[in-house]
């Protein structure tokens, strides 16, 4: 992305608290002004304070003194105070913004992307992109008045004298122009490597358990520690290409002041003129060399505003629909669905019919690879098909509104997804305002009320991250009640009780009857003694139906489900 770019970017953002950012800049003139005051003064001092007759009131040597001070706190003062207020509202908005992408990304982005790398762009890159406004377009611009203020004066004393002087402004710029390609380059792979070791850190923090039992501490802290020196390697060549600067800088400073005094020196100037030329001209100094040292963190900042400008530019979840249904009846229809992975070789679906009646409990069984998840996530539009089409109560997907599509469907999952919340909370999940009538109808049906009971502050308890305070069958169980607060016509369960023992299975079963009550079921299921009851079996292979029908017919039949139900049957009975 053009520097030029990112910096019109920036500065929209900063569009909406211009006034103080106004307020800022003329902070920052006032402190500016201040420099040139204080040469003058000290020329005045210099040149009729010390003789015999003073020509003024000794009283106005503090008064000027602290009256320049207070001006120059005031400006400070001001400027830390509004430079402060609009960066911190910059920050939030930035946040806001990519956090608000991150949670309308398309599904796939989050298989292409690390965990790790979005978390570092929305949290680390902003930051670094607030400090870069703060640390190098504030002090530019109050660097730059400084650098005017005292040149308009040194010109406006001797301005044969100030050209000798200007001569390092040139130079800095050149010096500052050969480093910034490699600079940005350093920061854009200190990035992508930053975005690496969060992940790692992440993986470490939520794998705990599986990394003691496999003893993989080795593993992990050799992959924390290959991140950790390549960004201790960037941290070094950036400094070099950094820190070079200033030397030569600093060097050609010393030459033209040295040549600035023996010159001044000749031109028979007062001990005030003098003192006044060159304290300016050492003055001067401070803000050109901050000048010529903004090149490093300016690369850095504009390497994250590249991230999070990349991540807020993303193309959004695509929702094509206009219709908003109401509740729907649940009448699930594919027509002829073909579907494939990105880079996939082969069809993940491939032609693929079915029409789920209202209230009908349909199974989903096969072998892995099947297209059983596909076919999840086609339904939730996860993903839209290449070919054939969804239709929910004659509708097409493509036409129905994303929000009011999903509003018709509950999801409960052998991969709990739990929040850092209260139960309630995780329970009503969704909703702007908690309804307790049916909050408690829900625990009450997902056999949670023991549950309840047990916890510290009843339903109003903080059940720890993705509910680690709570046991496995209870997180299913939540799931669950989740599901039957929403009170949706379709309802998808994806493994929903897999990995449970038997005793919690049984508890979880029959929450899932109270569930599914009236809906129109999708069950994915590999214990097939768990999906024996519904309406209709469809067995999958390769992304097609092979078999579709009832239990009975299905053993009547011979074939894969058959086999399927056979192998399970005999490995229960070995047990």
């Amino acid at each position: 992305m053009e520097t030029n770019l990112i910096i019109r970017r920036l500065l929209a953002l900063v569009k909406p608290y211009q006034s103080r950012a106004w307020m800022a800049l003329l902070s920052m003139a006032i402190t500016a002004a201040t420099q040139p005051l204080l040469g003058e003064a000290l020329k005045v001092l210099l040149d009729d304070g010390f003789k015999d007759n003073v020509g003024f009131s000794l009283w106005w040597i503090p008064t000027i003194l602290v009256s320049i001070f207070i001006l120059r706190g005031v400006g400070t003062f001001g400027t830390a105070y509004f430079n402060n207020w609009v960066l911190s509202r910059v920050l939030n908005d930035m946040r806001a913004m990519a956090f608000e992408k991150v949670l309308r990304l398309p599904v796939a982005r989050y298989q292409d992307e690390s965990t790790g790398k979005i978390i570092n762009t929305v949290v680390n890159d902003v930051r670094q992109v607030v400090d870069m406004i703060q640390s190098v377009f504030v002090a530019c611009v109050r660097d730059v008045l400084v650098v005017i203020g005292l040149l308009g004066t040194l010109l406006y004393l001797n301005w044969k004298l100030t050209l000798v002087a200007i001569i390092v402004i040139p130079l800095t710029a050149v010096i500052v122009r050969t480093t910034t390609k490699r600079l940005r380059n350093l920061n854009r792979e200190s990035q992508r490597v930053t975005a690496e070791m969060t992940g790692v850190v992440e993986e470490a923090a939520r794998g705990h358990q599986v990394i003691r039992v496999f003893a993989g501490e080795r593993y992990e802290r050799q992959r924390f520690h290959q991140r950790s020196e390549a960004l201790r390697g960037f941290s070094q060549r950036m400094t070099v290409a950094f820190a070079a600067t200033t030397p030569v800088t600093q060097i050609a400073t010393s030459l033209a002041l040295s040549l600035v005094i023996v010159l001044a020196i000749q031109a028979d100037m007062t001990v005030g003129e003098f003192t006044q030329f060159v304290t300016m001209m050492l003055m001067l100094l401070t803000p050109l060399k901050s000048l010529a040292e903004v090149n490093g963190p300016m690369q850095r900042g504009m390497a994250a505003a590249e991230t999070v400008f990349g991540i807020i530019d993303s193309e959004p979840e695509v929702d094509t629909g206009s219709r908003e249904l109401g509740r729907a009846q649940g009448h699930l229809v594919l027509e002829d669905v073909v579907f494939r992975y990105p880079n996939a070789l082969s069809p993940a679906m491939n032609g693929v019919s079915l029409d789920v009646k209202p209230g009908q409990t349909v199974a989903l069984v096969g072998v892995s690879g099947g297209g059983k998840s596909t076919f999840v996530n086609l339904v939730t539009r996860f993903y839209d098909p290449e070919a054939g089409r969804l239709l929910l109560d004659g509708v097409p997907y493509t036409d129905i509104k994303l929000a009011s599509l999903r509003g018709q469907l509950a999801m409960v999952s052998q991969n709990v997804v739990l929040f850092d919340d209260t139960l309630a909370a995780n329970i009503a999940y969704g909703a702007e305002q908690v309804d307790y009538e049916r909050l408690a109808a829900a625990v009450r049906a997902a056999h949670l009320t023991d549950v309840v009971a047990r916890l510290p502050d009843g339903i109003d308890t903080r059940i720890g991250e993705n509910g680690s305070r709570l046991s496995g069958g209870q997180r299913q169980r939540v799931a669950i009640a989740r599901a039957i607060y929403k009170d949706a016509p379709v309802l998808i369960l994806d493994e929903a009780t897999s990995a449970l023992d038997n005793e919690s299975e049984r508890a979880v079963q029959a929450a899932l009857d109270t569930l599914m009550a009236g809906r129109t079921t999708i069950v994915i299921a590999h214990r097939l003694s768990t999906i024996e009851r519904a309406d209709r079996i469809v067995v999958m292979e390769a992304g097609r139906i092979v078999e579709q029908g009832t239990h009975d017919e299905l053993l009547a039949l011979k074939g894969m489900y058959a086999n399927l139900y056979h192998l399970q049957f005999t490995a229960a009975e070995a047990q």
